[in-house]
């Protein structure tokens, strides 16, 4: 979805064993697409570090941490742990209704570019409800695109602020904040020599505020 929202900008909120922990604010593109000229931050994180590149991808709409390295052995050994499900990510996502305590879909999804459906899981757990809301911790076990999108309006709870996968006809959304409402907010990364890193990402101002603005009005 395009995002209405005032622009902010990406931070470095940790560098440790060469491997660089970034905020992406929402809106931001990964890469630069055609004449798109919408901020990307493969060219801001040029100017914090020559070389410095991410080992993977968030959505544009979507915040949160991306790990990233100057090196590209490690930056490989990153995309490949990504690749292969060796990296743990925990998303926090806003959906419509109450869902459930905790959760598991199991759910092939269309892959348009290999032409046929792909495996894919994703483990949720309640954080709060708030009103006729529910803030979800989500895992993500494989990584398809749009999974989470996906797989939670196909249990009925989409994701305010999806204007691709959310409810057919649009549900007033007290005090909306004008964007997709997830955010990477943890990775742990199991290393080949046993060390675990963990990084995390507070959840944005827009979001808090939000979040803070629905329960005084639940």
């Amino acid at each position: 979805m395009a995002y209405d929202g005032q622009m902010q900008t990406p931070e470095v909120l940790t560098e440790r064993a060469g491997v660089w922990a970034v905020l992406k604010p929402a809106g931001w593109r990964m890469h630069p697409a055609g004449d798109d000229p919408t901020p990307t931050l493969t060219d801001w994180l040029e100017a914090q570090a020559p070389g410095l590149r991410p080992a993977h991808r968030l959505d544009q709409g979507t915040s949160g941490l991306v790990l990233c390295a100057v090196d590209p052995a490690l930056r490989g050994a990153l995309g490949k742990a990504f690749q292969e499900g060796r990296v743990s990510k925990t998303y926090l996502a806003l959906v419509y209704g109450r869902a459930r305590r905790k959760g598991i879909v199991r759910k092939p999804l269309a892959d348009g570019r290999r032409g046929r459906p792909l495996p894919a899981v994703t483990r949720y757990g309640l954080a709060e409800w708030v009103g006729a809301f529910s803030l979800l911790r989500v895992r993500p076990e494989t990584g398809r695109k749009h999974q989470i999108r996906r797989h939670l309006a196909g249990i009925g709870h989409p994701l305010v602020g999806d204007d691709r996968y959310g409810p057919g006809q649009r549900r007033p959304v007290p005090a909306f904040p004008g964007r997709l409402w997830l955010h990477a907010h943890r990775l742990v990364w199991t290393r080949a020599d046993g060390e675990t890193l963990v990084f995390e990402a507070p959840l944005p101002q827009d979001l808090e505020a939000h979040l803070q603005a629905l329960r005084e009005s639940a």
